[in-house]
């Protein structure tokens, strides 16, 4: 089975989850994220958790490093964190604070020189989240439309040393309707660079689904909630 990143969104040191990225969608989860940390971290099919700090992705600026800081302490899995990072420096201290590796978005995405330089300083350890309405991307945690196509974006970075693309189509994300296979399934076969699916995946047959596109890993939100989605997973 490919790789499941459970996801932890926090506002306010909440786990929370939204839908179609909405914030006044908020919905508090059923475990804290201490709780679903520990809980995640039992399953040998979960390599690492997935938290990002959605009040940083809009304000646009880390709001969350300090209580992120002490989640680290409670697994032995790598934590990889976006939301609101747009700097060498933030990334610095992330990294600090043991942070394994780190998402970036909508700096990324428009400025592919700021991209290549971090990827390049650190290959491997920076993931490109790319959320998009269907092809059409997003920026500043899902608020502002940036004009740019997915496919025709994917173009421009390929052959980065990326650790991977993270795709979301964000009018699947927190509806449990599956995610959006059939694009997935393009991206993997657009770019070398790894495809790690996110928004929308139910169940262990999505995610068996993703795993015979080649997608190298899944991102599970509300799902992973859920105790029926982690039956049949060890």
């Amino acid at each position: 089975m490919i790789e499941i990143w459970p996801a932890i969104d926090l506002i306010d040191s909440t786990n929370v989850r939204l839908t179609e990225g909405k914030y006044d969608s908020k919905e508090s989860m059923n475990r804290t994220a201490e709780e679903a940390i520990k809980f995640y971290s039992q399953f040998k099919s979960v390599s690492r958790i997935h938290v990002i700090d959605l009040i940083g992705a809009k304000n646009q600026q880390p709001t969350e490093s300090d209580y992120i800081e002490q989640l680290v302490h409670l697994t032995d899995l790598p934590i990889e964190v976006g939301g609101g990072i747009r700097t060498l420096e933030t990334i610095d201290a992330y990294f600090d604070k043991g942070i394994e590796y780190i998402i970036v978005g909508t700096k990324g995405i428009s400025d592919i020189n700021w991209l290549s330089e971090i990827a390049h300083r650190y290959p491997g350890k920076i993931y490109l989240s790319v959320d998009a309405y269907v092809e059409e991307i997003k920026l500043n945690g899902w608020i502002d439309d940036a004009g740019i196509n997915l496919f025709e974006f994917i173009t421009q970075i390929d052959g980065l040393p990326l650790g991977g693309i993270i795709y979301t189509d964000i009018s699947k994300d927190g509806k449990l309707s599956g995610p959006n296979f059939e694009l997935t399934g393009r991206l993997v076969t657009s770019t070398n660079i790894p495809i790690i699916a996110s928004g929308g995946i139910r169940s262990k047959q999505d995610i068996e689904q993703l795993e015979r596109l080649n997608v190298h890993a899944a991102i599970v939100g509300k799902a992973a909630n859920t105790d029926s989605f982690w039956e049949g997973i060890s």
